[in-house]
């Protein structure tokens, strides 16, 4: 196990370089709770730092939600982590509120000096859905309104920012159909505006969008669970669903994309590891996700090693052995 603590449960994690070191941060919930289908109502947000992704000094919890009541009073979710050109740490993440029973989820914003000491940019809210792209909370049709799991990067094709995020759309008959990777513009990462989805279809949610360029070619990798695929995804694939991690292809950061064919990328039934991000380090990409319920074991709750990603001549993602298990 990569990053693991005796007494937390640890599941998403999201990762900078800061060009010298490894910042990995994480959801983690107290084992005291008992149950682990406790962890998202209870959860805190941990901080570790590496040389080389496998060796982690854990720094201790550096987010947590809000001292009610606020909008994100409940839950402080999944996120992204950069530095701007001054050097300023930007920590985009998502909240819920008690109020609404965190049915309602929105997208907050916090910056800090060192990486690790966080201030809400006001009361931290930046983003939040509104008009007719996105669908809004309908409990007829899914148990929550998704508006989670930012991913922020610069735009390589202008000189603001982009924000990926999972979301849902309206006016789709099935409702693991409306799934979609939503998206938002900033020209300085305070001023947000969203924008039509990037991608829509295939599962009832696309959880932690991560969007990178490899070797030239566009990616989109996203987590999603076996009960969630389409009825069109589930023929397309031509086998029973799994749950774990895939990946889009796209001509571009804004699309289109498409699901990737072949295999899934990181799926098993019960789920092996969830919500995998590929970092890319000088021995080319590598993949981490948590522990989730590996050999049909109950949940785990720990970052697992990472596995590198070898691309094919056609483009295609497939998780590959780590040089020690090949000795």
């Amino acid at each position: 196990m990569v990053i693991a603590l005796r007494d937390k449960w640890i599941w998403d994690s999201w990762y900078w370089h800061d060009g010298t070191r490894w910042h990995g941060y994480f959801l983690q919930a107290d084992k005291a709770l008992g149950d682990p289908e406790l962890r998202h109502w209870n959860v805190s947000q941990g901080h570790a730092v590496s040389d080389d992704l496998v060796s982690w000094e854990h720094l201790g919890t550096c987010f947590a939600p809000s001292v009610g009541p606020a909008w994100d009073d409940y839950t402080s979710w999944t996120g992204s982590v950069l530095q701007d050109d001054t050097g300023l740490w930007h920590l985009f993440y998502t909240g819920s509120s008690r109020a609404e029973g965190g049915k309602k989820q929105r997208i907050g914003h916090a910056t800090s000096a060192d990486g690790h000491h966080w201030e809400r940019v006001g009361d931290g809210l930046c983003l939040d859905l509104g008009g007719d792209l996105y669908e809004e909370y309908d409990p007829s049709r899914w148990h929550d309104r998704a508006m989670r799991d930012p991913w922020v990067m610069r735009d390589p094709e202008g000189d603001g920012w982009l924000m990926y995020f999972t979301a849902r759309v309206r006016d789709v008959a099935e409702p693991n159909a409306a799934g979609a990777i939503g998206l938002a513009t900033s020209p300085d990462l305070c001023d947000w505006n969203l924008q039509e989805p990037v991608f829509v279809g295939g599962y009832g949610q696309l959880e932690v969008p991560q969007v990178l360029e490899i070797g030239g070619r566009w990616y989109c990798l996203f987590c999603t669970d076996a009960g969630h695929w389409s009825k069109a995804a589930v023929a397309a694939y031509g086998g029973p669903p799994v749950t774990g991690t895939h990946y889009l292809i796209g001509e571009g950061p804004r699309g289109p994309w498409r699901v990737a064919p072949g295999p899934f990328l990181d799926g098993d039934m019960p789920c092996r590891r969830y919500a995998a991000r590929i970092v890319e380090t000088a021995d080319g990409p590598q993949l981490l996700g948590f522990a989730d319920r590996p050999d049909g074991l109950p949940f785990q709750g720990y970052v697992t090693d990472p596995d590198p990603i070898d691309i094919g001549a056609d483009g295609l993602l497939q998780v590959g052995r780590p040089a020690k298990a090949a000795e």
